[in-house]
Formats: C-alpha cells, structure tokens, sequence
C-alpha cells in the first residue's frame, strides 16, 4: 500500500471531489463555527462526507480552529 494515496484520516485520496475548510482565530468565531458547519452542510444535503480533520494550533496570541470535511457528490 502506498501512503501517497491516503488522507491523515486513512482515506484514499480519489474517495473524494472536494474539501470545505472552516476556520477561526478570535474566541467568538471559534464560538460560532459550529452553526457554520451546520449550515453549510444543511445547505450541501448532497454530499457525502468521507472524512474530517480538526486541528488547533495557537501562539502567544491566537488561537485557531480549523475543521477540514472532505467529502464527494
């Protein structure tokens, strides 16, 4: 198996068209980023999600939040 041909999630790369990237530095964006990923996937009922990535990272100041759905129609 060559590991070129998957995801950090494990799948492979040609299960899916398309990536939706959600993210947020400031406390209130991470706060409501949640109903945005809501929202976009209430708007999106066509899809199919084949896998997620949540990273946080943060340096003296910020913090960030990022939500990855890969996903094929």
């Amino acid at each position: 198996m060559n590991d070129a041909n998957f995801n950090e999630g494990g799948c492979r790369i040609a299960d899916y068209d398309g990536v939706k990237i959600f993210t947020a530095t400031k406390a209130l964006e991470r706060t409501s980023l949640g109903d945005e990923v809501t929202r976009w996937l209430e708007e999106n009922d066509d899809i199919e999600i084949v896998d997620t990535v949540v990273r946080q990272s943060s340096d003296q100041q910020f913090h960030c939040l990022t939500i990855l759905i890969f996903y094929r129609r």
